[in-house]
């Protein structure tokens, strides 16, 4: 008997450490694959020849992988703009015409060469910023009549800081800040925090977003604007500008697992794929269904966000960017981000809020469960499993004992 157990025992110990290996196994596998990523500020730019109009940037992040690369650029010129480029060649660059690409209406300033490398491109652009008046708490600025409203914040007219004072090559980030010249950002700013990786991996703070090394980040924080009203909430216009297939759906996939985004189980992905066709998603830009309220938030900082329809939009987004590299040949849809719902806190109680989304190449990536819920999940379900073998063992054993004689033999 006591072999049985000791044998069920390490069938059991054996199963929960065959359950960690796989999951490990599983979730590592696109730790394998990493891209050389180098930084540089304004590319080919000669200061001394053609200066920079001030709050204009231009950076550029070169990912290379094994056969292609991935090219990032994120401009300040107009409306702020990440333009994502795919080539197939190692040795493809960024050739910028300097005095043309600052004009801002001269189409083609701004190239990869050799262009018959170019596989994929995609532009993300932050537009405008609502701002409306709540009055009902509804936080449903699409039912709202226009006087609602306040003046759009056209970030455009944004002036930004240098990247340079913020540019950190050695994690690969920029912090690119702006401010509307109005009263309300006397302190207060709207600033987007950029992220390259390299490998698979995940921000600290939430949302926690799992990245991989085709993929980038863009955090948006409005921090210390001055609402027009005591209950303003805010909505986020974007709009997307591709070559060949532009983002024109939104696919919302949800989860059981929250482990890494409290009391969030779903997640948004903007993509780009052909249309009637089962070919793999060509871009996207993902994100998370929430915003938070401070810096460091706790639970209770947390507000949903939800997003518009994504329509065709007619014209070019207003970026400095777009015009240089795409021109008239291109495809634009935009949506809007709105944050909170009927409730929460308006936007003047901390004067903060901030938003997560991952732009990249291919399909998004896929959350799945840990390393250690796994192995709670397989201790849980394998406990009773022991003890019903344990049981069946301790049953069959008294079965098969020899039983007693109630009477002795008569002499």
């Amino acid at each position: 008997m006591a072999a049985d157990i000791m044998y069920t025992i390490h069938f059991y110990v054996l199963f929960v450490l065959l359950t960690v290996r796989c999951s490990s196994s599983f979730i590592g596998n696109g730790e394998n694959y990493r891209r050389n990523l180098s930084l540089e500020l304004n590319p080919g730019l000669n200061s001394s020849l053609t200066p920079l109009p001030p709050g204009v940037g231009l950076l550029h992040v070169r990912a290379l992988g094994k056969n292609n690369t991935l090219h990032y650029l994120l401009c300040s010129q107009g409306a702020p703009a990440l333009l994502l480029v795919h080539t197939n060649s190692t040795s493809s660059k960024v050739k910028v015409d300097w005095p043309a690409f600052l004009v801002q209406n001269t189409t083609g300033s701004l190239k990869l060469t050799p262009e018959s490398s170019v596989l994929y491109s995609n532009t993300l652009v932050f537009t405008r910023l609502w701002e409306y008046d709540d009055v009902n708490d509804t936080a449903a600025p699409e039912h709202l009549p226009p006087s609602s409203f306040f003046q759009p914040y056209e970030l455009q007219n944004f002036t930004w800081d240098d990247l340079n004072k913020t540019l950190d090559p050695m994690a690969y980030t920029a912090l690119l800040c702006g401010r509307d010249a109005s009263e309300s950002f006397s302190n207060g700013s709207l600033c987007l925090k950029f992220s390259a990786f390299d490998v698979e991996g995940r921000d600290q703070g939430w949302p926690s977003l799992l990245h991989n090394a085709n993929s980038s980040q863009l955090r948006v924080v409005l921090d210390g604007v001055v609402p027009r009203s005591n209950r303003s909430r805010f909505s986020l216009e974007l709009q997307v500008v591709g070559s060949t297939q532009a983002m024109s759906r939104v696919d919302v996939l949800r989860s059981i697992d929250d482990e890494y985004t409290p009391s969030i189980f779903k997640v948004s992905q903007w993509v780009s794929s052909p249309v009637n066709s089962t070919f793999p998603v060509l871009g996207y830009a993902q994100w998370k269904p929430v915003a938070y309220r401070r810096p460091s938030p706790v639970f209770e900082d947390a507000t949903p966000c939800r997003h518009s329809t994504p329509v065709p939009v007619a014209q070019l987004p207003p970026s400095g960017l777009v015009l240089a590299y795409y021109g008239g040949e291109s495809q634009t849809t935009g949506l809007n981000m709105t944050f909170s719902i009927t409730g929460d806190p308006f936007y003047n109680i901390t004067n903060y809020l901030s938003w997560t989304v991952l732009v990249g190449l291919g399909s998004p990536p896929v959350d799945s469960f840990s390393p250690l819920v796994l192995v709670i999940m397989a201790v849980g379900l394998g406990t009773p499993m022991l003890i019903i073998l344990l049981g069946g063992v301790c049953v069959c054993v008294r079965k098969n004992r020899p039983q007693p004689h109630v009477y002795g033999p008569i002499n």
